[in-house]
């Protein structure tokens, strides 16, 4: 089976609002996801239903084949699922070291083989060098880094990136792309939330559209790009005349 998550007919409410309605696509292992769409499409509380944060109101999520739709947030990443947040979230007056350890705890319960493995996961990082600095003296680039670094250093196999190129300029946004490539080419299978397009449609196999708490398109980059429905909710004529000049 190569399809590694799947997300069957997902719906969330809060109160009387709906903010993922029946929602349906799966994932094959070893890819890279782009889950695109307007502020308030659903994007995020989707994310957060895949990672037992929020319980879905209805639907299931398959991970390898089983359901997990009613797991508890612990009991996802433990199986293999991590996933990092829209806004930063790390240990500011810890060091780097400190950080990727808290992730490394989850499968390395000594201290001596957790932070081996947090020096493992740092090197990969780009961080051998900044280990004792305190993670508030980073850049936003480079914390936005560190927290992808803290959940890599659980183990995932399914890596759920919540705007990790958000507020970047164009050279971090590069080796935000390339960091990524590189995750997929360890074999981890990546689910990308993004606003950045120049960043995400260009190493997407697959893009999901949101909107309004529905998804109105899925397929391959080049497709959705075309696609009447996803150019008036999200994209706008003046993207989409950029990327048919970019890819004539």
């Amino acid at each position: 089976m190569n399809e590694i998550l799947v997300i069957d007919n997902v719906t969330k409410r809060f109160g009387g609002l709906i903010a993922n309605s029946n929602i349906s696509f799966a994932v094959e292992r070893g890819k890279i996801i782009g889950l695109i769409g307007p502020n308030g499409a659903g994007k995020t509380t989707l994310f957060n239903c895949i990672s037992c944060y929020y319980s879905a109101d209805g639907g299931k999520i398959l991970y390898e084949g089983k359901d997990i739709t009613r797991e508890t947030p612990d009991g996802i990443c433990r199986m293999g699922i991590g996933q990092t947040f829209q806004i930063v979230r790390i240990f500011r007056e810890m060091t780097v070291l400190e950080n990727i350890m808290i992730g490394a705890f989850l499968r390395n319960p000594g201290r001596k083989k957790a932070e081996e493995k947090a020096s493992e996961v740092a090197a990969l990082f780009g961080f051998s060098e900044k280990l004792d600095l305190k993670a508030s003296s980073l850049t936003i680039s480079e914390q936005k880094r560190l927290e992808v670094a803290r959940a890599m250093a659980t183990g995932p196999k399914v890596l759920l990136l919540d705007e990790m190129m958000a507020g970047l300029n164009i050279h971090e946004i590069r080796e935000a792309i390339d960091l990524v490539l590189k995750l997929r080419e360890s074999g981890i299978t990546l689910i990308l939330v993004e606003h950045v397009m120049e960043g995400v449609m260009p190493i997407a196999d697959k893009v999901v559209v949101l909107d309004d708490g529905e998804k109105i398109a899925e397929g391959t980059p080049d497709e959705v790009v075309y696609n009447d429905r996803v150019i008036q909710a999200y994209f706008g004529d003046k993207y989409h005349a950029k990327r048919r000049k970019n890819t004539a």
